[in-house]
């Protein structure tokens, strides 16, 4: 870890952060100074979390509430309760004190059509909706599910949806109709409302069968509201432009409880079937304006692009973006067309002040020599990356590309709809590091006996309890698989499963998942530091790498290269692989083997498939070591079961 930082705000960015602000009256109600530095305010805010989750309700925002009221009733995990008694609601909330004319969203797609909304006409769309919906008898509990793009109906159908008191799902037209019903059909969903085209680099994508199929595999829907479709699709659905027709439509003025549930997020699905997490509105709302307003620094009007697909949970948090009245910017396309540095300028045509994307976008650019600074980013203030571990090398890339902005590395998940760790216009940035834990995170690295490590690999663990906590898991009566999934290594602590290092100056290294460790000769290694020794070199697009224990103590480690367009994995590059790993990573981490594959299979959100791809080289099915359909390329788990077969049986054994 280095010992200097790659990027120091100025004393005008700190003076002028809201989280300096939020620091001086952090520093009134806690008697003593907060405002000296970072680590103190944090410290402060996980001994005290009611006194902090106080502050920031009355600081970013939130409705009215009696001051004398408990903000954490019950503070076990899980099960901890925040803020009995207070009622309220995600859309409302999101539509509270705006300007009518002031825009809200700015819709795009590869077309370069662009579609500017305000706040008053948002209203009216959400509110035409909602009103649909409850001609359908859709109401408190209920579930509407969709599957659309990244354009401006899925905005109002979420709005529209959870103003009701209904619960909103949602995965993109990136998933094929048996992944989607992987998810809805747990629901039993009373309306769907689906998209029929898909555009991918230049291509548009029919869906019609798709949604046929799906439709097909939730017999509990009362309604299809199609986006999109033809007049003579014979598809037997209303048209969305139906339920944009109720112009005298109000927005429901009705509140729920703090937990009352908001929407259903669905994990990846790679080791099972995709497990529905369920989030309140009310710790929703406290959480991600606090993320936005005091880590992001954002205000009313700021722009926000960050680019993501619906079956992410980004997509949730761009859109929560709309509570702290700030303008976001939805894109439905591929990120590198026409050319790869699409997003850069989309970013400087819409005035972003915050950027978000991903490594791989960030390597991508580097390696096609793109130069960001070459589009016009002088309002852009921040530059979020996440989805996987960001290399130091890449990182300082970043920053030297973007001078104006802080390069934000961020860890959070689907799990809590928010960060773990990130930075803050206050704090320093070291390349490959996060700044800091996020405040009000209890976040700590334990060892395998639950003891608190520093400067060492440690699991990620969460101390004491978040308002976006999951409130459930959808279909988990007696919490047995919520428990099982966080709480039962660790009692009564969140166990995340990312391997971290707590670093001597503040800072958060990720090293990947914990259950993909690398453990030779009983040192452990995260994947993400070998990835980032490899993927350095122009010669290697992507690498993923596995530790398999052999019996006897044996160990077997293969590096799986996909190199470049044009270029093979030959002798001497697997010479400089494994020089690069030596001098980067670590010596006893060098591969056994290195072999050239056509490509590194994911998630649909970006994650390698480190665990599934282990399990098939000991032996297992493709087919059944995860759900295929959460994969970007099925195709792939196959490959890695003919290679294990060229080997004779499992080269594990």
């Amino acid at each position: 870890m280095a010992s200097s930082p790659d990027w120091l705000p100025s004393r005008e960015l700190v003076a002028a952060a809201q989280l300096t602000r939020f620091a001086t009256k952090a520093s009134a109600r806690a008697g003593r100074d907060l405002a000296g530095g970072y680590g103190d305010l944090w410290r402060w805010s996980v001994e005290e979390p009611e006194e902090f989750s106080a502050l920031v309700w009355d600081e970013v925002g939130m409705p009215p509430r009696d001051a004398a009221a408990p903000v954490l009733a019950d503070d076990a995990m899980p099960g901890a309760t925040w803020f009995p008694g207070v009622r309220l609601i995600y859309a409302l909330e999101a539509f509270r004190g705006r300007t009518g004319s002031d825009v809200a969203v700015i819709a795009v797609d590869e077309t370069d059509a662009v579609h500017h909304i305000t706040w008053a006409e948002l209203r009216s769309r959400v509110a035409s909706f909602a009103a649909s919906l409850a001609e359908l008898g859709v109401g408190p509990g209920d579930r509407v599910v969709g599957y659309l793009p990244n354009r401006l109906e899925a905005v109002v159908a979420f709005l529209g949806t959870v103003s009701l008191g209904a619960i909103w799902s949602m995965c993109g037209l990136d998933y094929a109709a048996p992944a989607a019903s992987a998810r809805f059909a747990q629901l039993d969903p009373t309306v769907l409302v689906a998209g029929v085209r898909a555009t991918v680099a230049g291509r548009v994508v029919d869906r019609a069968g798709d949604l046929t199929i799906l439709r097909a595999s939730l017999p509990t829907l009362k309604a299809t509201i199609v986006v999109g479709a033809q007049e003579d699709s014979g598809l037997d659905a209303t048209a969305w432009e139906e339920t944009q027709r109720r112009l005298d439509a109000s927005l429901p003025d009705v509140a729920v409880p703090f937990d009352h549930p908001l929407w259903v997020l669905f994990s990846s699905g790679t080791t099972g079937v995709p497990k529905g997490i369920v989030h309140g509105h009310g710790g929703v709302v406290l959480e991600l304006r606090k993320h936005s307003m005091l880590h992001l620094d954002l205000r009313p009007g700021d722009r926000v692009f960050w680019y993501t697909s619906p079956s992410w949970m980004i997509w949730n948090f761009l859109v929560s973006n709309l509570l702290l009245g700030c303008t976001i910017v939805c894109y439905d396309g591929s990120p590198a067309h026409p050319g790869p540095d699409r997003l850069w300028q989309l970013a400087a045509r819409h005035e972003a002040a915050v950027l978000g994307t991903s490594p791989g976008y960030l390597a991508a650019c580097r390696k096609a020599g793109v130069t960001p600074s070459s589009h016009d980013l002088t309002r852009l203030r921040v530059l979020g990356v996440t989805g996987s571990t960001f290399a130091a090398d890449l990182h300082r890339w970043a920053i030297e590309q973007v001078p104006g902005a802080q390069v934000v590395s961020s860890s959070g998940g689907t799990d809590v709809a928010t960060a773990f760790a990130s930075s803050a216009p206050t704090t320093p940035v070291w390349a490959g590091e996060l700044s800091a834990p996020c405040l009000g995170v209890a976040l700590d690295a334990f060892d395998d006996t639950g003891r608190p490590v520093r400067g060492q690999l440690g699991e990620l663990v969460v101390t004491r309890p978040m308002p976006s906590m999951p409130t459930a898991f959808w279909n988990d009566p007696d919490g047995a698989r919520l428990r099982a999934a966080y709480f039962d290594h660790f009692p009564g602590v969140w166990r995340h499963g990312d391997w971290i290092t707590l670093t001597d100056h503040g800072s958060v290294v990720i090293h990947g998942r914990s259950d993909a460790t690398l453990n030779r000769n009983g040192v452990r290694m995260g994947s993400g530091d070998i990835y980032a020794a490899v993927e350095r070199l122009p010669e290697v697009t992507e690498s993923l790498v596995v530790g398999i224990e052999r019996p006897g103590g044996g160990y077997w480690m293969p590096l799986f290269v996909q190199p470049a367009p044009g270029i093979h994995v030959d002798d001497d590059l697997r010479d400089r692989i494994r020089s690069s790993i030596r001098a980067h990573a670590s010596p006893r981490h060098v591969p056994d083997e290195i072999i050239e594959v056509p490509a590194v299979p994911h998630t649909r959100t970006g994650k390698k498939l480190e665990v599934p791809v282990k399990r098939i080289l000991l032996g297992e099915d493709p087919h059944t070591v995860c759900d295929p359909q959460s994969v970007d390329d099925p195709g792939l788990l196959p490959w890695y079961a003919e290679l294990r077969d060229r080997h004779g049986d499992s080269p594990a054994r």
